[in-house]
């Protein structure tokens, strides 16, 4: 059960970063931010883990990456790729 807190809360601030790193607005909502950053925490994390090694608390910078991409693509998916980003 902390596990799953654990995510929450670092989901929440990764995909607030994510959002502020972001350029302009963002058609999503606070639940939708948690998700895209737990989703960004736990792919990030593991590609990171991947490519780079077992970095003593680095892998939050591929966390921030991945919840950048799906906000992107979130973008691109939800006004059909017409908006600039």
């Amino acid at each position: 059960m902390g596990d799953i807190v654990v995510y929450i809360i670092v989901g929440l601030v990764v995909g607030v970063l994510a959002r502020l790193l972001l350029p302009g607005r963002e058609p999503i909502g606070i639940i939708g931010t948690i998700l895209v950053g737990i989703i960004g925490a736990i792919v990030g994390g593991y590609l990171w883990t991947a490519v780079f090694g077992p970095n003593e608390g680095v892998s939050w910078i591929g966390s921030i990456i991945v919840a950048m991409v799906l906000l992107v693509l979130y973008r691109k998916m939800a006004h059909g790729g017409t908006r600039a980003i």
